[in-house]
């Protein structure tokens, strides 16, 4: 089954070419599926905090659909190509980490190697020449020559279960950090850049250009200033430490 969507994330930026050029090979695959971008300014060349986000991104995508995800330091490289299954879902991209955590978090999930290859295979843009005509493909319920793969052969699998880093930083400044908020008790303090952080439901809880944390959208804790950027505040940026205090 299939939404007939496919869905990029990468740390390409919407700047220059890159997702344009994404798109349009997922066009010459099938000009019918319908191309959503989930993201495209993670951190570059840091699939680690990106394979975090991605993990509490998935739930948010319909079953059904295929996510082409890119982050790939080692393009050209000796890494493999992979598609993961993960309840109901499947997503296609290098085998740096990016993809471990979804699978660690999934109900089911089942590993590929691509075997396929285009008849052009450029060295440094597998996002365009690979992934994103394997991603469209699959989404347009097409054939593409897999190898099974073991479970737990793929890099990250032994990453932790939450990674207590400042993962993404938004436009408005707040840091998402790769620990679930479900597993913090609500009186627990996050501590980053220096500072003792309590936790707050939403942002008007707060007094305009205090610092807090709480469980964002996506269930992740997340580091605000109300009315203010926490990375300027904080000195944050993607890979800062925060620390759990427990009461």
């Amino acid at each position: 089954m299939t939404d007939r969507a496919l869905y990029l994330y990468t740390d390409f930026g919407l700047e220059g070419p890159y997702v344009g050029q994404m798109r349009a090979a997922v066009a010459a695959v099938d000009p019918r599926l319908q191309v959503v971008d989930l993201c495209h300014d993670l951190a570059p060349f840091r699939p680690r905090p990106a394979a975090y986000l991605l993990a509490a991104l998935a739930p948010w995508l319909p079953e059904g659909s295929v996510c082409v995800a890119v982050v790939d330091p080692g393009v050209g490289g000796a890494r493999d190509a992979l598609v993961l299954e993960a309840d109901g879902r499947r997503y296609v991209g290098p085998d740096n980490g990016l993809l471990a955590v979804v699978a660690r978090r999934a109900r089911t999930a089942r590993w590929w190697t691509i075997t396929w290859r285009p008849g052009r295979l450029s060295a440094s843009f597998h996002g365009r020449d690979l992934f994103a005509p394997v991603g469209a493909r699959l989404a347009a319920g097409q054939a593409v020559a897999l190898a099974p793969r073991a479970a737990g052969d793929h890099v990250g699998a032994d990453w932790p279960e939450d990674l207590a880093e400042v993962i993404y930083v938004d436009r408005y400044g707040n840091a998402m950090t790769g620990l679930r908020a479900g597993g913090l008790a609500p009186d627990a303090r996050l501590e980053a850049g220096g500072r003792l952080l309590a936790r707050a439901r939403t942002f008007c809880d707060v007094p305009p250009g205090a610092a807090f944390w709480y469980e964002n959208a996506n269930g992740l804790a997340e580091i605000a200033v109300n009315q203010g950027r926490a990375d300027q505040a904080l000195g944050l940026a993607v890979g800062a430490p925060v620390r759990v205090h427990f009461p």
